[in-house]
């Protein structure tokens, strides 16, 4: 039995985009700007009105939206089952980490940007504010289990544990993890006993 340390908010990802402001402009003109839709639960994020068609070797991807603010590179997140539309096998990813993944072919209004890389398949993750994180006794970049009750219950592993002193606690899983386990965005999970807490570099590269 594992003894339950802490119970987490869900927010399940879909398909979405990140952008430089280079390639938003290129997407958009270069007098657009990035306008909100809605505020999402980490501080300063926000889902954007924008979107744009995301193509691979074999189909494509319409209405996948921009999250906000603009960064400094592009990052196009998807789910396993995304990828067979698209015809790519990208690898699992921290946000970011974008050597050695697949490109795509971006259309937006005002023109169209071809990615050499930055295709992803999310690593989940937590986000966790400082003050929870010290008291629980977690460090940034720590890696855990995550327990997932219900009629499909289940055990997350490798879970990347991120700690920021303006983050708010959520689990991020993509939309077919959370579909697999029936799970929802704001249900409740738990991270799993110690003896499941790896103090030491996930080994990425792998593709789904």
């Amino acid at each position: 039995m594992y003894k339950r340390l802490l119970e987490i908010p869900v927010g399940v990802s879909g398909r979405h985009v990140h952008l430089t402001p280079e390639h938003f402009h290129k997407l958009f003109g270069p007098d657009a700007s990035l306008t909100k839709l809605r505020d999402l639960v980490q501080p300063g994020q926000f889902a954007a009105r924008e979107t744009v068609t995301v193509v691979g070797p074999k189909g494509v991807l319409e209405n996948v939206r921009i999250i906000g603010p603009l960064r400094d590179y592009t990052q196009v997140e998807v789910s396993r089952t995304d990828c067979f539309k698209l015809g790519v096998n990208p690898p699992v990813r921290d946000s970011g980490d974008l050597e050695g993944t697949p490109g795509c072919v971006l259309i937006g209004p005002a023109g169209i940007v071809t990615l050499e890389r930055g295709v992803i398949l999310a690593l989940r993750h937590i986000h966790m504010p400082l003050e929870e994180a010290k008291r629980y006794g977690f460090k940034d970049k720590d890696v855990v289990a995550v327990e997932v009750n219900g009629e499909r219950g289940i055990i997350f592993q490798n879970v990347l544990v991120r700690v920021q002193s303006d983050a708010a606690l959520e689990f991020h899983v993509d939309t077919d993890e959370a579909n697999a386990c029936l799970l929802t965005s704001g249900a409740k999970v738990q991270i799993s006993s110690e003896q499941l807490l790896i103090r030491q570099p996930l080994a990425l590269g792998l593709t789904g």
